[in-house]
């Protein structure tokens, strides 16, 4: 019987991993702590260890290392299994000779997905090599652990060498130049790609679906590559590629623009088409830094600052994107904890029905104030909050505190009114969403038909199916549904049909300066007119001048929402407002 060793601090998810693989016919050995985990594992020398990073007495860099040392344990599979997904300490433990590397929360395919990957080759190479001397052994070992065995690409372990040998290239090429020929400076780029946003694909496809779009993207970077240089699989679902050296700065923005545009075609996957974004960073030798770990580290700070843009772009490392740093990390710490600070605000922009002209809801907003900071961009901190996994804590928080003004304003006399929360993508992707939907409206005594739900296109379209089926929960709860920044994705209006939408809301993009633009003001028009006739509510986002809400409602538009009406104000604000028919004041603070 198979025997996996758990080392994990936490009670619960040790007995949830437990339990998980026992029932798949495991045996199972545990330890609470780095060292008594390290001495089980010498002792028993289990068939794959399954590790957290941060423990008592022996982190898992600690442990790792100590069997790394043993020639008992050394080749042992080792996967760490940490709240820790930030890639430098994905990086640090795939160097030290990790197998794999899952993050928490993780689901149970994920889990008995790698275990399963990392026995079977082991496994097989135990059979191939039985009965080999020990150094060939060792040295086929040696060239599979440098090969990731899902795409088949060299990992980090194998990037210094590959590295050394493209540097040592050029410099030999500088050397055998033309006598007399003026001196040519070779540079050698180090491109860091990463997937945008990846993990919402693998929770909306399944571990296994996304593990052949994976191999699918990996291969297709391979085609672009070519024989131009050398593809490397970083942890997660991060890539380096190391391009031949090259004479220009030219050579190299363009050949990050064929990187961008080799992926504008989708991929097919159980009849669905997927359209994968990728954010590109680029560091360049010897301009950059000499030391391959260090241009890895400036080409994904670049990569970052790409995936702050909007992703699905390249961005060449500068010596600026050091500035700040700190204060990044600083802001993502001040966000976990501005929740339960209280700097976590929820504002209100009301929306406008333009056939009695009166106000029949609002949309809740996020706001953070910082006591230091002071007012912090929604842009910037909510796609932090989506970075680092808080944004489902964040989401409830503003369906809670909406529902709750709701009531409050609905006892104060406010009738015929919706409150309009946005759902992220993770909230979407929730398995629990029905039933923590269906407590907040019990728990606050609103109706369902009082509340509406807004998403984004890119939040629907990785997996149609799914999300239909997701969206027809949520309509039997009796909330309305709308679509929202409608035109910045991949839909199209036919593909509306298939969701059970109410409202579509147009993204502010196509409202600015209507009435002057010809391209914008066909496209709204034709928008508003197909989505008539498929029983949908048009509201117009964005709307700041008198000639675009006339232009609207000219068309046909249903109602409007924007700064030309009023920006988005706190819940005493809005209760004050002339615009509400009626002066009543909150009870929320």
């Amino acid at each position: 019987m198979t025997t996996i060793l758990i080392i994990e601090d936490d009670d619960i998810v040790r007995k949830l991993v437990r339990k998980i693989l026992i029932q798949e016919g495991y045996k199972v050995m545990e330890a609470g702590d780095g060292n008594s985990g390290t001495k089980l594992a010498q002792e028993k020398q289990p068939d794959l260890i399954v590790c957290d990073i941060m423990m008592p007495q022996l982190n898992g860099y600690q442990v790792l290392e100590l069997l790394q040392c043993n020639q008992e344990t050394e080749a042992i599979p080792f996967i760490f299994l940490t709240a820790k997904a930030e890639k430098q300490f994905m990086r640090q433990g795939m160097q030290l000779g990790a197998d794999d590397y899952l993050t928490k929360p993780f689901t149970k395919n994920e889990l008995l997905g790698a275990i399963s990957a990392r026995l079977t080759k082991y496994s097989s190479l135990k059979q191939r090599y039985a009965g080999e001397a020990a150094p060939q052994v060792d040295s086929q070992l040696n060239q599979l652990t440098n090969h990731d065995a899902l795409t088949n690409l060299p990992t980090q372990l194998a990037l210094r060498d590959l590295f050394h040998q493209i540097v040592q290239s050029s410099l030999k090429a500088s050397k055998n130049r033309v006598p007399g020929s003026p001196q040519q400076l070779y540079m050698v780029p180090v491109f860091c790609i990463g997937l945008d946003r990846f993990q919402r694909v693998i929770a909306t496809l399944g571990y296994e679906s996304a593990t052949t779009l994976f191999q699918a993207i990996a291969q297709r970077l391979k085609e672009i590559m070519g024989s131009k240089g050398v593809i490397v699989r970083l942890s997660g679902d991060d890539f380096c590629l190391i391009l031949n050296a090259v004479e220009s700065k030219q050579s190299i923005l363009n050949f990050a623009q064929t990187v961008i545009d080799g992926f504008k075609e989708p991929f097919s996957l159980e009849e669905q088409k997927i359209f994968v974004g990728m954010s590109i960073g680029v560091a360049i030798y010897p301009r950059d830094d000499l030391d391959i770990s260090d241009l890895l580290q400036n080409a994904n700070k670049a990569m970052l600052q790409s995936r702050q843009k909007g992703g699905n772009q390249y961005q060449l490392f500068t010596a600026a994107f050091n500035v700040g740093k700190s204060n990044l990390v600083s802001l993502e710490t001040d966000l976990r904890y501005a929740i339960r600070r209280k700097e976590i605000k929820v504002h209100y922009q009301p929306k406008m029905d333009f056939q009695n002209g009166k106000i029949t809801g609002a949309e809740a907003l996020l706001r953070w104030y910082h006591p230091e900071r002071g007012a912090v961009s929604p842009d910037t901190f909510i796609a932090l909050a989506e970075e680092i996994g808080v944004i489902e804590e964040v989401g409830e928080f503003v369906l809670n505190k909406a529902c709750q003004q709701l009531k409050i304003w609905q006892q104060n006399g406010l009738k015929d009114f919706q409150m309009s929360v946005n759902l992220s993508a993770r909230q979407f992707n929730q398995l629990n969403l029905h039933q923590r939907l269906s407590r907040i409206l019990i728990d606050n005594n609103i109706e369902p038909q009082d509340l509406q739900l807004e998403l984004t296109e890119s939040t629907l379209v990785q997996n149609a199916e799914v999300a239909i089926r997701r969206l027809k929960a949520l309509k039997t709860l009796g909330v309305s549904i709308a679509i929202d920044d409608f035109g910045t994705g991949y839909s199209s209006l036919s593909y509306l049909q298939q969701f059970p939408f109410d409202v579509l809301k147009i993204d502010r993009s196509f409202v600015k300066n209507i009435h002057t633009n010809k391209a914008n003001s066909a496209i709204i028009t034709a928008i508003i007119t197909m989505a008539h006739r498929l029983g949908l509510k048009v509201i117009a986002e964005g709307v700041e001048s008198q000639e675009e809400l006339d232009f609207l409602k000219k068309h046909g538009c249903d109602g409007m929402q924007g700064y030309l009406f009023s920006y988005p104000v706190s819940a005493s604000e809005f209760s004050s407002s002339p615009f509400m028919g009626t002066n009543f004041q909150s009870d929320l603070i």
